[in-house]
């Protein structure tokens, strides 16, 4: 489960909490989906692919010697970014997750959002898609392949 999101800053917040399941193939089944049911309802298929990117940003962050926590953002004005990555007194993340071949900059007005109250805390915002290049979007913003998550480092 992922909490909200919160500075002292940041006073128009809503904080209910963001359910994430550990196994998206274990949702999927639960919910009686397979492939073509999540490719017609895409929907789903984006909810499921949040939770899917989540689950695997956590996993690479137990690597790192920084202690991460991750939250998600949602303000009483409808922005909202899906995944914050907090590093506690250093950076603070954001990623969005969209299940589409193209980004456009509206999709990027949640992490603007983030953006602001966080200043020079703010480490970057990325727009994870299912595209093939890397992207970027203004100071400290990019799309990114979603497979990008399972390259090497170099």
């Amino acid at each position: 489960m992922a909490d909200a999101w919160h500075g002292n800053r940041l006073n128009r917040l809503v904080k209910r909490p963001k359910l994430h399941l550990c196994d998206t193939g274990i949702a999927s089944a639960l919910l009686g989906m397979d492939g073509p049911a999540l490719a017609y309802d895409r929907t789903l298929f984006g909810q499921l692919l949040e939770t899917f990117a989540y689950q695997e940003l956590r996993r690479q962050a137990s690597w790192h010697d920084v202690r991460m926590s991750f939250h998600y953002f949602r303000d009483k004005d409808g922005a909202e970014v899906d995944i914050v990555i907090d590093g506690g007194a250093s950076d603070t993340a954001g990623v969005e997750v969209k299940a589409s071949g193209t980004v456009r900059a509206a999709d990027f007005r949640g992490l603007r959002k983030l953006r602001g109250p966080l200043g020079d805390r703010f480490a970057g915002g990325v727009v994870l898609y299912d595209g093939e290049a890397t992207v970027p979007f203004g100071d400290r913003m990019h799309a990114v392949p979603l497979r990008r998550l399972f390259d090497r480092p170099s």
